[in-house]
């Protein structure tokens, strides 16, 4: 069993989470596509997109640890933030909803059109919107929406930002091991480890791969495409990360056992073998590129993919340039893992 073999996954077994996620999602194969692109690198993509819950996407992973049941006890409303067409506002609200639970959402700025893409969804789901100006105020405005909650009887818990936490990142340790399994099982116990291309900004998706990386001691080549902040700064975050999911893993045992897994010391040593690039931000956040909808046909009409112009586009176009410059060499897998992100389309 996997647990004999990596005591980690038993650590990690222990920590409490609430289920919201369709899981495992597929490894899909994308031989049409990787047959066009013509440099025999073979593709596929980790269908994160179809986790299911509001829509799905990498959010439902990382939500379900900060949704431990034991920090529920007693809570009437969950509260996070993000900008106006928040991937995980989205789904935030779904899980209230779906836990007969409020939710505040602090909105910094206002949609172009609030009847579609995510702010519309934001309502559907029945979310309060609280609407700020700046980012830098979205702490304060949630601590803010807490202190109201309070005042009114309620009890609010506070998911950060992105639910990149040390506790989201282990979503992504889930997925990293579905990953592996699902593509031995289909090329071969012999396989050599593949290049896996993720969105990267807030970090705890790429820090859970770091994690299962090193826990499994898989060498798959991981690459961190930013859709806005540096390429330092992206790997940064992301090692910070998972060397604090690490620590939580390691500290989750016998009371008399405390860092027996020495697990931190492996995921430095991943975290250092991480690439990063932000080449593919183009004019900035959430702005489409023409690389980025050249990657949303190719994955469409070859693969049946649906991608978004915010990240997955752009990681499918880092992906599909390195690729044809051959920094993906021939006989190589490349795997897209798909965060999600649909309604970015209909914004």
């Amino acid at each position: 069993m996997l647990q004999d073999r990596h005591p980690e996954i038993e650590r990690l077994a222990r920590i409490g989470r609430t289920r919201l996620a369709n899981t495992p999602t597929p490894l899909l194969h994308a031989p049409a596509l990787a047959a066009r692109l013509g440099r025999g690198v073979e593709i596929s993509v980790k269908a994160d997109a179809w986790t299911g819950l509001g829509l799905g996407g990498n959010k439902v992973r990382k939500v379900e640890y900060e949704l431990d049941p034991a920090r529920l006890t007693g809570v009437t409303h969950l509260i996070t933030a993000g900008g106006p067409h928040s991937n995980h506002c989205r789904v935030t609200a779904a899980a209230a909803a779906h836990l007969g639970l409020g939710c505040s959402l602090v909105i910094n700025g206002e949609p172009e059109d609030p009847a579609r893409g995510n702010p519309r969804l934001h309502r559907l789901l029945g979310a309060r919107i609280v609407t700020i100006a700046d980012a830098a105020d979205r702490t304060r405005g949630m601590a803010e929406e807490a202190r109201r909650i309070d005042s009114a009887g309620g009890k609010a818990l506070v998911i950060p930002i992105g639910a990149s936490t040390a506790r989201g990142a282990l979503g992504y340790v889930h997925s990293l091991v579905e990953v592996h399994d699902q593509y031995h099982e289909a090329s071969g116990p012999d396989a050599a480890p593949p290049w896996i291309f993720v969105s990267s900004s807030s970090g705890g998706t790429l820090a859970g791969l770091i994690v299962g990386c090193a826990i499994l001691g898989w060498r798959a080549t991981l690459v961190g495409v930013s859709p806005d902040e540096p390429a330092p700064t992206v790997r940064r975050k992301a090692t910070e990360l998972a060397e604090a999911a690490a620590d939580l893993l390691d500290n989750t045992g016998d009371d008399d056992r405390p860092g027996s897994l020495q697990l931190t010391e492996r995921v430095e040593e991943m975290g250092q073998a991480v690439l990063a690039t932000s080449d593919f931000v183009g004019p900035g956040y959430g702005h489409d590129t023409p690389a980025g909808e050249e990657a949303i046909a190719l994955f469409g009409a070859l693969a049946g993919v649906i991608l978004d112009p915010v990240y997955t586009g752009k990681t499918a176009a880092a992906m599909i340039a390195w690729i044809r410059e051959g920094r993906v060499p021939k006989g190589a897998h490349a795997i897209l893992l798909h965060t999600g992100g649909h309604p970015a389309l209909f914004r």
